[in-house]
């Protein structure tokens, strides 16, 4: 049988950075028949021992931040200067949390007992959860699922994208070195049959899935004839709103890092802005200053804040999109000749800005993943949240605002999973991480992320006499 192979080409430069040959049923079938085994032992390590290597992990990780960096951007084409940040900032963040929060959430749930009762409900692992992680966030996303699983007694299966593969050979190199036994974190690189293969074995118990609304759905059909679980974060549109008493520069800074970090290739990036009206055209302008001032060039030059899209069909959709807008009457702020780099038929794509915009316009209505963001006046708070409900996505929204109590209002009344104040694009691991409507189902970190990947079993314990 020919062997399939997988390649990786940077979008940096176009060279090759990896080639892996994909995982076949046979291997599938080992990997999770020595993930069944690995868990029996690994369900039966106490709780802190299982913390303790999670603590073990995550000063092994970042000593490496820099190297695993320079990969990451070799890979996928985030700049150099922010790369390595994945690992010292948010996954040591969540991590760490994770590793602390374990021991209160996996213990017994004790119910007062009642007529000689001892009644508990006990948190147990599922068994095995594959875990299907992106290329855009790679560590981030795979965290939020494999720390979670490890820290309750489960065995855990990854699968990362064809652009990141060094990604999971990272993850069992620092496991192994930190103590973690052979069998309990394993990796395959595999093609969409070998994912659905795993989501429809009997001995995966948990599937966390990060990817494409499409992709959610190809996990949906390939789970239909099971009753296994399934997480599923599928990215968003996700909104921001500002209020006439928001201050204008440091709200559009905010929001122009929101829009535009790593190109823009951020399930919870912000990409359509609502302004009140009087202060619209002052927004604009500090916006625009601020699109402007991104440098737009190879990602492993230092200078770099913004690298190529993952690859050059994405770069193109983001251009159909802009053009599509242009033409039915948006106006494009920046011109693209400021940025040398920007070239049709490359990933490489300057930053925009689009006004008179509408919600017929795709780049308002469908993800765009890429450095374009419209924005629309509006008259008041309803107009806003109308607007930002008008979408078939709820990953996150924020408001930009002094008036808290505002705030909470506005925010009571939007379709959406995360709701902020004055941020945007952050994750803080002590919340729960979830979406609605086509944004997917489920919910990972905080301490409600652990119910994920146990089940519950209840003890109802008559004691003697």
């Amino acid at each position: 049988m020919q062997l399939k192979v997988q390649q990786t080409v940077s979008p940096g430069d176009g060279s090759v950075v990896a080639e892996r040959v994909l995982a076949g049923p046979s291997e599938i079938d080992a990997a999770l028949d020595r993930a069944v085994r690995a868990q029996r032992s690994w369900r039966q390590v106490p709780v802190a021992e299982r913390v303790a290597v999670v603590e073990r992990l995550v000063p092994w990780m970042v000593e490496r931040a820099g190297a695993i960096g320079h990969d990451l951007t070799r890979q996928m084409g985030r700049p150099i200067a922010h790369s390595p940040a994945e690992i010292t900032g948010g996954f040591a963040e969540r991590a760490t949390w994770l590793a602390g929060a374990a021991a209160g959430a996996l213990a017994d749930t004790e119910i007062e007992p009642a007529d000689g009762l001892r009644r508990f409900i006990r948190h147990e692992p599922v068994g095995v959860v594959l875990v299907v992680a992106p290329w855009n966030y790679p560590y981030l996303c795979s965290v939020n699922a494999v720390v979670p699983a490890l820290l309750a007694g489960d065995a855990v299966v990854l699968k990362v994208s064809s652009q990141t593969p060094l990604v999971a050979e990272q993850w069992a190199e620092g496991l192994a070195a930190v103590g973690l036994p052979e069998g309990v974190f394993q990796y395959v690189h595999t093609d969409h049959d070998g994912v659905a293969g795993m989501v429809a074995d009997r001995r995966v118990g948990y599937v966390a899935f990060t990817g494409s609304v499409a992709g959610g759905h190809a996990v949906q059909r390939a789970a239909a004839d099971r009753f296994v679980g399934t997480g599923l974060e599928l990215g968003g549109k996700d909104p921001a709103y500002v209020r006439a008493d928001a201050p204008v520069e440091a709200t559009a800074a905010a929001l122009a890092d929101g829009v535009y970090f790593n190109a823009g290739q951020s399930c919870c990036g912000v990409e359509r802005i609502y302004v009140q009206r009087r202060r619209f055209d002052e927004f604009v302008e500090a916006f625009v200053q601020q699109a402007r001032r991104y440098v737009l060039d190879d990602p492993l030059e230092p200078a770099t804040t913004l690298g190529p899209l993952v690859r050059t069909a994405a770069a193109t959709l983001v251009r159909d999109q802009i053009d599509e807008a242009v033409g039915r009457g948006a106006r494009a702020l920046v011109d693209p000749a400021a940025f040398p780099r920007d070239e049709a038929g490359t990933p490489y794509l300057a930053p925009q800005v689009l006004i008179d915009v509408d919600h017929t316009m795709r780049v308002m209505t469908e993800e765009s993943f890429g450095p374009v963001v419209g924005i629309m006046p509006v008259d008041g708070d309803d107009e806003a949240i109308g607007l930002m409900n008008d979408s078939s996505y709820g990953l996150t929204a924020s408001v930009w605002t002094t008036d808290v109590d505002a705030a909470v209002a506005v925010g009571d009344r939007v379709e959406t999973g995360t709701w902020y104040l004055n941020r945007c694009d952050h994750l803080d691991p002590a919340l729960a991480w979830t979406g609605v409507k086509d944004s997917g189902r489920g919910v990972s970190l905080s301490t409600l992320g652990f119910l994920a990947v146990t089940r519950p079993k209840s003890f109802h314990l008559r004691t003697a006499g």
